[in-house]
């Protein structure tokens, strides 16, 4: 049967999911999108998503990878899936790629937010699902200093959990954009990188948080760059202030 390779553009409200990977008894986003695939085309299909977020982490441009009958134009297949998929799971948008793309391996850059709400409405329930409220005064300029020294390429290996990546993998990521950006309400970390570790986002973010408090001091940020496990590292920061923002791929992979 005739395939088409579709990239499927996600949005979805974490809360309700034990992460993005299809685990038994656990409900997943692989796993709702994959169930509804399967009662559109009739028959099983994988769904392969740029990344594996994690419990409780929100996305608005997960990417991911399906092979469909070719009767399935992008954009039908996005308004069925609208028609049929939970409400906490929305595709925003539907691209027909060449053969060789692949979810996670054709991805030059992801983008992640996280954030922090710094007034007291952050305690709001209609904003404590979506921010991570600090109650202590933040200093802007560490914020911005300990964002600026992750620029380029670093060993990551103390903000990512230990054992999760292969032993030869050197823990190097290239980042293109770290930068904390004021917002009504609060800040945001925004960071793009060419990969990303196992909780990589909030361990930074929970460091950075602890010397913007004053909890720890701004050097600390270089000797964790340069640690060789992360046994030093502040804890993550929680969860549901997460979200993936965007996965970047090359022009020449989409057919316009």
């Amino acid at each position: 049967m005739a395939e088409r390779s579709v990239q499927l553009v996600l949005h979805y409200d974490g809360s309700g999911f034990s992460g993005w990977q299809r685990q038994p008894e656990q409900r997943t986003v692989q796993g709702v999108m994959e169930a509804a695939l399967e009662r559109l085309c009739g028959a099983p299909v994988g769904v392969l998503g740029a990344g594996r977020t994690d419990a409780g982490v929100h996305a608005r441009g997960q990417a991911a990878g399906v092979r469909v009958p070719e009767r399935w134009t992008p954009s039908a297949l996005r308004r069925a899936l609208n028609a049929v998929l939970p409400p906490d799971v929305w595709v925003a948008a539907a691209h027909e790629m060449r053969a060789t793309f692949h979810a996670r391996y054709s991805a030059v850059a992801r983008r992640y937010r996280y954030y922090v709400g710094t007034d007291e409405e952050a305690d709001s329930p209609f904003r404590r699902r979506l921010e991570f409220a600090i109650r202590r005064p933040l200093d802007r300029g560490a914020l911005d200093a300990t964002a600026a020294g992750l620029l380029g390429e670093h060993g990551f290996r103390a903000f990512a959990v230990q054992g999760t990546a292969p032993p030869d993998d050197d823990h190097r990521c290239h980042v293109h954009v770290a930068r904390w950006l004021d917002r009504p309400g609060g800040v945001v970390f925004e960071i793009e990188a060419n990969r990303f570790l196992h909780h990589m986002v909030r361990f930074l973010v929970g460091t950075m948080l602890d010397i913007a408090t004053g909890r720890r001091p701004q050097q600390d940020m270089a000797a964790l760059l340069a640690a060789v496990d992360n046994r030093a590292v502040s804890p993550p920061a929680p969860a549901h202030a997460l979200f993936l923002e965007a996965v970047v791929y090359p022009a020449d992979l989409y057919l316009r």
